[in-house]
């Protein structure tokens, strides 16, 4: 299963890089050697029983057959970064699974049109690949190695070409419903909600099919196992879309202004018993603790997590610095930047805390938590 992925979708950990093509860096997933492993043994013992090779050669062929199935993920990837790459959008990477994969763009399609024609031609690719495995399968001998990998490499090529444009989000398919939807509402973001409802919808027909067909006796009990595994993954990741389409919804609501928190800085030595006594009778609501020099410019601000863990009764022996993060450490958001701007800025810096500027001077102190509150409401309230 393929997906695809903007700066508002965090891309997953893990990925380490292993070159470049056209340009674009590539990255290959820690988890893809589990499976790697794990096909070249099913392919090996496969190629043993029905080609008469003996080992090691018989998992070498398994091997070969994993290395051609992650050529053809990262050329139906490259459908997609080259595409996107054309329209005007910057692709940041590629990330590779054994059976999956994803392209990171530097930012959503600006149109529906551009938007339908990224997501269609990674299935376009695996298509033709598809075709040409299809004739190569049909030109070579049966029953030989040549021949079996072409056969199996074609039958992968068309099924995921075939399942990718299924409409339901986050396949390839669900993008181009949601730029459909995108044209006909006028709304990208509930467009995105419509089409990752689909998603779940196609997920549990899609578990529903295949649970029939194994108890039909058609589907082997680790073929059930595997398209469940795939199941599981498309209602996850419809999961996640339909919380970026509510989140992104929201960004307008993201005031710096207004969830900037005021700052009572106190001298640097201060005892932080003391300082959270003077912070308490302030007037002022969520006032953040931070420590001032001598001639009272900013110097720290007081990291909230580590002076919980600091225990009540050493809070009038431990100094308010020991527990706080230097001003130089915190990210600066200038005053006056959009929702948007805000969130991109939060993802190109994770933290917890951000100070607020106007020109040189600190307006106050943004917390990670205020801005999830704004986006998603739900969770925050049950939090």
């Amino acid at each position: 299963m393929e997906q695809s992925r903007t700066p508002q979708v965090p891309p997953p950990a893990g990925g380490r890089p292993v070159g470049h093509v056209a340009g674009i860096p590539v990255h290959a997933n820690a988890s893809m050697l589990l499976l790697a492993v794990l096909v070249t043994v099913v392919y090996g013992n496969y190629a043993q029983a029905e080609l008469g090779l003996v080992q090691p050669w018989a998992y070498l062929v398994g091997l070969g057959f994993v290395v051609c199935l992650l050529g053809s993920v990262l050329l139906h990837e490259l459908g997609h970064a080259l595409t996107a790459r054309r329209l005007g959008i910057g692709v940041r990477r590629i990330t590779l699974e054994l059976l999956s994969g994803w392209t990171e763009m530097d930012r959503d399609a600006p149109a529906p049109r551009v938007d339908a024609l990224v997501s269609l031609a990674g299935p376009a690719v695996s298509l033709v690949l598809g075709g040409v495995a299809t004739a190569a399968a049909l030109a070579l001998p049966e029953r030989t190695v040549p021949g079996q990998i072409a056969f199996q490499l074609a039958v992968s090529n068309v099924l995921v070409a075939v399942f990718n444009v299924l409409p339901g989000l986050p396949l390839d398919g669900g993008r181009a419903l949601r730029a459909a939807l995108w044209a006909i509402l006028k709304d990208r973001n509930r467009a995105t909600v419509v089409a990752g409802w689909a998603g779940r919808v196609l997920a549990l027909v899609t578990a529903a099919v295949v649970v029939a067909l194994h108890l039909t006796g058609l589907l082997t009990l680790l073929g059930l196992i595997f398209v469940l595994l795939v199941v599981l993954t498309l209602w996850q990741g419809a999961g996640q879309s339909i919380r970026l389409g509510r989140m992104t919804g929201r960004f307008p609501l993201v005031d710096l202004g207004a969830l900037v928190r005021p700052v009572l800085a106190v001298p640097a030595g201060t005892p932080l018993g003391e300082a959270q006594r003077r912070r308490a009778e302030d007037p002022r609501p969520d006032v953040v603790l931070a420590v001032a020099d001598s001639a009272g410019s900013l110097t720290a601000v007081v990291d909230p997590a580590q002076a919980e863990r600091v225990p009540v009764d050493r809070r009038p022996w431990v100094s308010v610095e020991s527990v706080s993060r230097s001003r130089d450490a915190l990210t600066a958001l200038p005053l006056g930047l959009t929702g948007e701007q805000v969130v991109r800025a939060l993802q190109a810096h994770p933290g917890a805390q951000y100070l607020v500027t106007a020109g040189e001077d600190v307006v106050g102190v943004l917390r990670v938590a205020d801005v999830a509150a704004v986006l998603e409401p739900r969770r925050a309230s049950r939090t």
